[in-house]
Formats: structure tokens, sequence, C-alpha cells
């Protein structure tokens, strides 16, 4: 079924509109919660709870991409769930070595103003993400969006663990200096 379809189930309030979802993209919402929670039970939860997401953001809302939109909701509730499974016991996983990695570039969001710089900070990165060449794009996206292993980026490319470090290390730097430019760190 077309995504457009499937968005007007949603806005017709039909209960087809979530098993249409969960055929279409249901393993696509649990590889991305799966790759944040490493965890089987708390990736079905995610996926679950992006259905009830999806269900009650769609009076008000129509995503163009409904692909985009679901993986942005799974992602956010993976991360949610990981946050507090790991003030329950700090715990390692990918998400958080991803995230780790990114730390010197993106300035935390601990400070009440910095939610203000919220906004400027994403469409910086944005920005910056999409004026990289496509396959520095790629392993970019794949480790710091779907939090995809750096072994299974490098499969998945055909190329070494050690060309896909390399150029996360590189791009993480470009978007330092980048932001720095920006007045944003």
């Amino acid at each position: 079924m077309e995504d457009s379809a499937i968005v007007e189930l949603y806005w017709q309030r039909s209960d087809d509109a979530i098993a249409e979802t969960e055929r279409k993209y249901g393993r696509y919402c649990h590889r991305i919660a799966y790759n944040i929670t490493a965890s089987t039970e708390d990736a079905e939860e995610c996926v679950n709870d992006t259905w009830l997401g999806a269900w009650n953001a769609m009076p008000d809302k129509r995503p163009s991409f409904l692909s985009a939109f679901l993986g942005r909701i799974t992602r956010n509730l993976a991360l949610n769930r990981l946050e507090s499974r790991r003030s329950a016991r700090r715990g390692g996983g990918e998400a958080a070595l991803a995230l780790d990695e990114l730390s010197d570039c993106i300035p935390g969001q601990s400070n009440p103003q910095r939610q203000l710089e919220q906004k400027e900070l994403e469409a910086a990165v944005d920005a910056f993400v999409g004026d990289l060449p496509e396959t520095e794009r790629r392993i970019f996206i794949a480790r710091y969006w779907f939090l995809i292993p750096v072994k299974e980026i490098a499969e998945r490319l055909g190329c070494t663990q050690s060309r896909v470090k390399t150029s996360l290390y590189r791009t993480r730097k470009k978007l330092c200096v980048y932001l720095e430019d920006e007045e944003l760190c």
C-alpha cells in the first residue's frame, strides 16, 4: 500500500492504518529501535509505541515522508527508553558509544537556555550533512541517526572498518569546525 493511502487511513481513524503500517514499516522501525536499545523486547515495545504515536500525531500532521516520520518517532522513543534504562543502571551499547563520539562536537542540552538554540543547531547540522559527499553522508547518517555499528556499515558499503572509522572521525572534525564557524559551539 502506498504511503499516502496509509496516511489517509490514519486520518479516517481506521484500525487498518496500524495494520498496514506494521506490514510496511514494522521491520524498519524495529531495526531502528533495536540498534539503539540492543534489546528485542524494548525494540518491540518502542515499535508498538510508535504506532500509538503516529495515531495520535496524524490528525494534526500529514507527513510528507511516512518512513522518516515513523523513523523519527521510533528513534526518539528508543533513545528515551535507553536513557531511562541507563539512569537505572549505567550501561554501554551502540547508542551510548555513537552519541559519545559526537559529544565533542555538539553541546549538551542540560541548560534550559540551550533549548532555544536547539532549532539553530538542528538546522546547522542538517545543512552540514546535506553538503557532505554521498558516501560520507551515508556513513554519518548510518552511524549517528540509525546508530548502526561500524562493522555493519563497513559490510553494507563493502569497505573496511578502518575506512568507516576514519571517515567518521574526519566528518566529526569537519562538523566541529563548521559549528564553531556558525558560532554554535
